[in-house]
């Protein structure tokens, strides 16, 4: 069982003097990043902002709309998708701070009494369990939205609550790290409830607006609405916003890159009092997660570099992406920011250390003709697992893949059968039907061959 207690002492000092040796890319370098993700068709737009010994630097490729329309730039509002977990754990640690919870408390002691969280025979599910992604609950539960391009908007608390009843963990709380977007909903939601307020009250009350977050928040005004940058699928298709009902603890908070940088500052240098201390609660590692140099502390992800550590987390949702992360032997800290849902990791990482690598952009590839009627037979839902259902659809001559929890996402004809993504590695093979619809597909993914049936 992973360490409880929230003063471990960290395996980096955040005290320290900000460090000389790094110095963040000049500024035309970075620059020519982005442009280089716009002109390759890797993004639809990004904004980049570093916090370099103090001096705080943002740059920006694309625009809000089309053309003619404002720039993207530091006031520019994002959804950040999961980097939400990281508000939602400082607000846990802030309580424990406060002694109104503990992380040993059971999830069971904070949810309505007619509630049954599943347990392996006396071990339950904790707070820090739900908070290192340890729980032994999946990433996801089963979701069934009425609108799949907003995969999260109906999935209520009374929705949450049955899961949880007729859930069977496969393993102890606290045995194995998983990553789990429904244990951090579930840790949000639960909080909320022991403060008897909305979660997204909670958040902004105990940890944002102490902190002068003013442009991170769920529901947007007018005037931030305005500035929100519109969504791009990972082909750059236009998408949909997300919206999060029980589970936004996990992924529903929206933010600017000016804002990120503040909140990032402040995880280099947390200010006095309970925050500061829940802050640097937050950084602790308390569990691996099976990759080498990767571990996990209450929300953030840790990697270890040689004597150096990053402190990190990304988030994706149907049409953004984002990545913060901060060097506390080195005073380094970066924000990225992107409108559609293509990886942007690798130049927030790539940034905070020279050495980690860019990756490799996309090379156009030949595309075949498939007519409608064929693409038709393949529209259906196919199981890979009870729990990661591909969901396909078609759109005039377009397929579309939608897996569990994901965005929804075009894919490209190789072959009358054979389909890949622009957006990831990774491609599809239907088999075909002498008549009706395609009775199974093959995912190809990360060397891995995963089958799925045709659900009815």
């Amino acid at each position: 069982m992973p360490p409880t207690r929230l003063g471990l002492a960290l395996s980096f000092v955040l005290a320290l003097p900000l460090a000389a040796q790094w110095q963040a890319p000049p500024a035309k370098e970075l620059q020519q990043l982005l442009d280089d993700r716009l002109a390759h068709e890797a993004s639809a737009g990004i904004v980049l902002g570093v916090l370099d010994h103090g001096v705080t630097r943002f740059c920006a490729a694309g625009r809000r709309g089309g053309e003619g329309s404002p720039p993207l730039d530091a006031d520019t509002v994002f959804e950040i998708g999961s980097i939400s977990k990281v508000f939602t754990t400082t607000l846990l640690a802030e309580m424990v701070a406060r002694g109104e919870v503990a992380l040993t408390d059971p999830v069971q002691q904070l949810l309505p009494k007619d509630v049954h969280v599943p347990a392996r025979g006396e071990r339950q599910i904790t707070l820090l369990d739900l908070a290192t992604a340890s729980s032994g609950l999946p990433r996801l539960p089963e979701l069934t939205p009425a609108d799949p391009r907003d995969p999260y908007a109906d999935y209520s608390a009374a929705k949450l609550y049955a899961w949880l009843g007729k859930y069977e963990l496969p393993r102890d709380p606290g045995a194995q790290y998983e990553y789990s977007n429904l244990g951090m909903g579930l840790l949000g939601h639960a909080l909320s409830l022991r403060l008897g307020k909305p979660y997204e009250q909670c958040v902004r009350e105990r940890v944002l607006t102490p902190l002068g977050l003013r442009d991170t928040t769920i529901t947007l005004s007018a005037e931030q609405q305005k500035r929100l940058a519109p969504p791009h699928g990972g082909d750059l298709e236009p998408s949909t916003n997300w919206t999060f009902d029980a589970l936004a603890g996990a992924g529903a908070w929206r933010s600017t890159a000016r804002d990120m940088l503040r909140w990032l500052a402040a995880c280099l240098q947390p200010p006095a009092g309970k925050l500061g201390e829940a802050m640097r609660a937050t950084f602790a590692v308390q569990h691996d997660t099976g990759t080498a140099g990767l571990s996990i502390a209450l929300g953030w992800h840790v990697l270890q570099r040689g004597t150096q550590a990053i402190v990190w987390h990304n988030g994706a949702t149907g049409g953004y992406h984002s990545f913060c992360g901060f060097v506390p032997a080195t005073g380094a800290c970066v924000v990225v920011l992107s409108d559609s849902a293509t990886d942007i990791d690798d130049i927030g990482r790539h940034v905070l250390d020279a050495e980690l690598p860019l990756r490799d952009l996309p090379v156009p590839r030949k595309t075949v003709a498939v007519g409608k009627d064929v693409l038709s037979r393949y529209a259906g839902r196919y199981e890979i697992t009870p729990q990661f259902v591909l969901d396909v659809t078609v759109d005039g001559d377009r397929l579309f893949v939608q897996a569990t929890g994901q965005a929804r996402l075009r894919v490209y004809a190789s072959s009358p059968t054979r389909f890949f993504y622009q957006a990831v590695a990774a491609e599809i093979e239907f088999t075909a039907a002498e008549t009706g619809p395609a009775p199974k597909l093959v995912l190809f993914q990360d060397g891995r061959e995963m089958p799925g049936r045709r659900l009815p």
